[in-house]
């Protein structure tokens, strides 16, 4: 596994680096929280992010958001201290796996495969998430698309869905398209 390894601590990061290693892991960038974090992901392509520091700072936190939102990857953050309130800014910056109490180098291995499970699985739902807004959205556009069809034309709603399928089928387009591009052409005329 490509492993992107954030550490200010150069002693803990010698130790951390090698028991990566150790676990069958490459690391293909060793930074320091300071560096821009979201450039370097883009750079090195890591399949895991991970940071080890005393106490996630907020910088640290939106870089990690930014990670998230940009360039989607398992993140494990390892904190010597922490308290309720910044594991759950944590948790909504993207992080995938928070560890307070330091870095057990004997767990690395089962704490990385645990986030990206963890990853994996909140991943599956934002598609899920988004799948389901397009159809929601698409169902609203194609049932006002057959309402001005009715109206405009003076057909019935079975008519209408029709016109807009065989729109759609004629034009290579999802149903949901067709009826956005036909309410965008009503509106301009």
């Amino acid at each position: 596994m490509r492993v992107m390894l954030v550490d200010d601590d150069h002693h803990r990061v010698v130790r951390l680096r090698q028991a990566l290693i150790d676990a069958g892991n490459v690391v293909v960038a060793q930074l320091m929280t300071s560096d821009d974090l979201l450039t370097a992901v883009a750079d090195h392509q890591p399949d895991v992010v991970l940071i080890d520091v005393d106490a996630p700072s907020r910088d640290t936190l939106e870089s990690l958001g930014q990670i998230a939102r940009d360039r989607p990857r398992p993140i494990v953050l390892f904190a010597k201290h922490g308290d309720a309130e910044t594991a759950r800014r944590a948790v909504r910056a993207g992080v995938s796996a928070y560890v307070v109490d330091g870095m057990p180098e004997s767990r690395i291995k089962s704490v990385i495969e645990v986030a990206i499970a963890r990853f994996d699985e909140h991943q599956a739902l934002r598609r899920e998430l988004e799948e389901t807004k397009t159809r929601l959205a698409d169902r609203r556009d194609v049932d006002r698309a057959k309402g001005m069809l009715m109206q405009r034309r003076k057909i019935t709603e079975a008519q209408a869905y029709e016109q807009l399928r065989k729109m759609a089928m004629d034009r290579n387009l999802r149903i949901g398209d067709a009826a956005r591009s036909l309410l965008a052409a009503t509106e301009l005329l």
